[in-house]
């Protein structure tokens, strides 16, 4: 690992223990994030939907593929405590970046959420959009939006959707509507947020499309859904009720993986196993 990517890597995890006892600023987790992505030879773009002004990575240099890969992000940091609303989702563990970047061949670009890396407040983003409208219709267009720009720019024709935690709750709900989408491929997903909310005991995300809702649209679409053994946060059970009765679809249980561990670190190798 080169020196830059070192020092990226570390930041990133510094940011991700401070975490623990006080989040670090957006401002903070936007550098190292931009700094982890220029370590390897990525920058970040931003990409104007009809609602939203979404954050997105590239490479500055790729070769011109059919296939194209786009990682979509978690929640973030949506809050604070159990009842505190964060000011700004954007992530302080990138997770979903971080697999992007550790894609061992092929295209891939990395797309945020809505309100993630450009300031929230500044912008006036309202904090549904990380709370009980994460998976609005809005949302939902606006990265169908950005996926089909980033499709675009890199002259792909076929597209593999990877979601991260509240992030394949997106990406399955693009991909539900899009006729190009060749592959969906879930890392601790949030597939069924009613039985997520209710699991937890806390509020519905009443303002949310519900990614079980599509399982017809999606029945034909490979796909492969890798599950932590220890996740507490999004159980295997869940997953495992949404892929029940699909035939192309695979549920891939890491016994000890929890929420974040350790998908990075292994990232290379599952890959190779989609």
């Amino acid at each position: 690992m080169s020196r830059g990517r070192l020092f990226a890597a570390f930041l990133v995890a510094a940011l991700a223990l401070c975490a623990c006892a006080r989040p670090p600023s957006p401002e903070a987790a936007h550098s190292a994030a931009i700094a982890l992505a220029q370590a390897q030879g990525w920058q970040e773009v931003r990409l104007y939907t009809q609602s939203f002004e979404l954050a997105a990575w590239v490479p500055t240099r790729f070769a011109r593929d059919a296939a194209l890969t786009i990682y979509i992000e978690g929640d973030g940091l949506a809050w604070i405590s159990r009842e505190t609303v964060s000011d700004d989702p954007t992530p302080r563990n990138p997770l979903a970046l971080q697999l992007a970047l550790a894609q061992p061949e092929g295209n891939a670009a990395y797309l945020a959420r809505p309100c993630q890396y450009i300031g929230a407040v500044r912008s006036g983003c309202d904090a549904r959009y990380w709370t009980d409208a994460r998976f609005s219709p809005d949302v939902v267009a606006a990265s169908d939006e950005a996926v089909a720009a980033l499709k675009e720019r890199f002259g792909a024709q076929k597209l593999t959707l990877v979601g991260y935690s509240g992030g394949a709750a997106v990406a399955a709900l693009v991909a539900a509507r899009r006729s190009d989408v060749v592959s969906l491929v879930t890392v601790a997903g949030n597939l069924d947020h009613r039985a997520w909310t209710q699991l937890h005991r806390i509020s519905p995300l009443s303002a949310s499309l519900n990614p079980l809702d599509e399982r017809a649209a999606l029945a034909e679409i490979p796909q492969v859904h890798f599950l932590g053994g220890r996740d507490e946060i999004v159980p295997a059970t869940l997953v495992e009720g949404f892929v029940a009765g699909m035939h192309d679809a695979r549920v891939v249980r890491l016994p000890d993986y929890d929420h974040q561990c350790c998908w990075v670190a292994n990232w290379p190798r599952l890959w190779r196993e989609i």
